[in-house]
């Protein structure tokens, strides 16, 4: 992602932020940032790496799980809980309201991308679990796939 475009995002992220009532604190930016930066999901110790590598600074695991969550409450990042490891929203400069958020994982390298679900199946999904007796307590479907680059083709 070239530097203009995550400007942009980390700009919108800041102002998104303060419109949820929260301040996206340097750590907080840092850690929002090396997750936009990654072409792949990353877990709380890859964080730890990458930020130490390749920002040159340090923050304990403790401190990068409480990030996340946190960017994780306010949607501005997904927690992908098949391999345990998280993505940047693919929405966050979007002005309108996500419903369900479909994945698609590669089982072999954990590559990960993020799928639009029309409304229409969102709320299909929605009405057969209520009907079924159950109540929906994760809006998030992750998909078990292979990537191009490992199924070879």
């Amino acid at each position: 992602m070239n530097s203009k475009k995550l400007d942009t995002i980390v700009k919108r992220a800041e102002q998104y932020s303060f419109e949820q009532g929260f301040k996206l604190t340097p750590k907080r930016r840092l850690v929002l940032t090396a997750i936009l930066k990654s072409n792949k999901s990353l877990s709380a110790y890859d964080l730890v790496k990458v930020i130490d590598k390749d920002f040159n600074t340090s923050i304990p695991v403790m401190s990068v799980y409480r990030i996340l969550g946190l960017l994780g409450e306010v949607k501005l990042i997904h927690k992908i809980n098949s391999v345990n490891k998280y993505i940047a929203c693919s929405h966050i400069t979007c002005d309108h309201k996500h419903t369900f958020t479909s994945f698609m994982v590669c089982i072999k390298c954990h590559k990960v991308k993020e799928l639009m679900t029309q409304k229409e199946t969102s709320l299909s999904i929605q009405q057969n679990v209520e009907s079924s007796g159950f109540k929906l307590l994760n809006d998030q479907i992750e998909l078990n796939c292979l990537c191009e680059a490992c199924s070879g083709e």
